[in-house]
């Protein structure tokens, strides 16, 4: 048996779908009631569990050969991140109960960096998952291409690819969602891990490479256009955030160079290129 959480995104979604493709049986861990039935259909066990609710965590781990964790996303979190704090708490005490054959963490890029930024939420349950008395695999894949959809309209309509990775020209590791689900499903399938830290990218990507690209996938010229770093703070405030500072550190680390993998001579290499993704969301 299989659990895995954040089955309704991206990543979840596509891991338990080849899981089943494989014929190995799926725990669908959900918050979501409502969202229970499509995954039976397709053939997955379900059970309930918030990601703060340790018997519930533990109650769907139980039994399971390995877990794939994904914690939820929190773009705008509090100072001091106490919302990953009760998940870490959650999931440690549920996981020391059930105790599955192997742990993978869905972690990122970057996780080795001592420099806060929103990255550091996952620097913090790779922490307290490596201090469980269990084989727990942390991958870190690169960013993530499909973050481009949401520049799909502005290079589409206007033309324009506005870029908060700078400067333009500089080409930063980016790995495809279907890479990291193939490499996440090989790890939970992969008997008699003892534990470790896997890095993955599918590509070296610039935004004058995305540009170059959306302009042959869209048959229209597209510039890459760089965001002045002045205007990230009220920019992100206008979207809604309340504290846009984690964000505009993770967004330097990557621009400075301090957010990246660990150990280059061994990141693992996917095959999907970007223009399989934008073709894919456009």
């Amino acid at each position: 048996m299989y659990a895995i959480t954040g089955v309704t995104g991206k990543v979840g979604g596509a891991v338990a779908r080849n899981l089943l493709a494989a014929g190995k049986p799926v725990r669908a861990v959900l918050r979501d009631l409502t969202k229970a039935e499509a995954w039976r259909r397709q053939g997955c066990e379900i059970a309930l569990a918030e990601m703060t609710d340790p018997k519930a965590l533990a109650a769907a781990f139980r039994g399971a050969e390995a877990v794939l964790i994904l914690p939820p996303p929190i773009f705008d979190p509090a100072p001091g991140f106490p919302e990953v704090h009760a998940v870490i708490a959650a999931l440690t005490e549920a996981l020391a109960a059930a105790r599955p054959a192997r742990v993978l963490h869905l972690s990122t890029i970057g996780a080795q960096a001592a420099q806060p930024n929103l990255l550091s939420q996952q620097t913090l349950v790779e922490q307290a998952l490596r201090r469980l008395d269990l084989p727990v695999t942390s991958l870190r894949p690169a960013w993530f291409m499909e973050n481009f959809s949401w520049d799909v309209a502005s290079a589409r309509d206007r033309g324009v690819l506005p870029s908060f990775l700078q400067p333009l020209e500089r080409a930063i590791p980016m790995a495809a969602t279907a890479d990291i689900a193939r490499t996440a499903t090989d790890l939970l399938t992969a008997r008699g891990s003892s534990g470790s830290v896997v890095e993955l990218k599918s590509a070296d990507v610039s935004p004058d490479d995305a540009a170059a690209i959306f302009s042959k996938v869209l048959g229209r010229t597209v510039a890459a256009q760089a965001v002045p770093r002045e205007t990230w703070g009220a920019f992100f405030q206008a979207q809604g955030m309340r504290d846009p500072l984690p964000r505009i550190q993770m967004l330097d680390g990557f621009n400075e160079g301090w957010l990246d993998f660990e150990n280059p001579q061994a990141v693992l290499r996917g095959t999907m290129s970007l223009e399989n993704v934008l073709r894919g969301l456009i």
